[in-house]
């Protein structure tokens, strides 16, 4: 019975001492400032965009014909 009222007084001794922390605990949070841009036209029709400048990069090189290739990957001579 003893140790039953020790087991009591020490669950609500920390009861205590977790609520006056909670309480009085420096438990705030530093201020700081946030800004976030927000555009505010969700009802406006979309716009268009600008037309792109036209492509100044090189052509693509042409697709490899495996056939050409002996050493292909999936060449089923290559295996022999």
């Amino acid at each position: 019975m003893r140790l039953l009222r020790v087991i009591v007084f020490l669950l609500v001794a920390a009861l205590l001492a977790l609520t006056g922390y909670a309480y009085f605990g420096d438990m705030s949070a530093d201020p700081r400032t946030t800004r976030v841009p927000v555009r505010l036209d969700l009802g406006a029709a979309p716009t268009t965009a600008p037309p792109a400048p036209a492509a100044t990069a090189e052509p693509a090189e042409p697709p490899v014909d495996p056939a050409a290739d002996p050493g292909a990957p999936g060449d089923a001579d290559a295996l022999d």
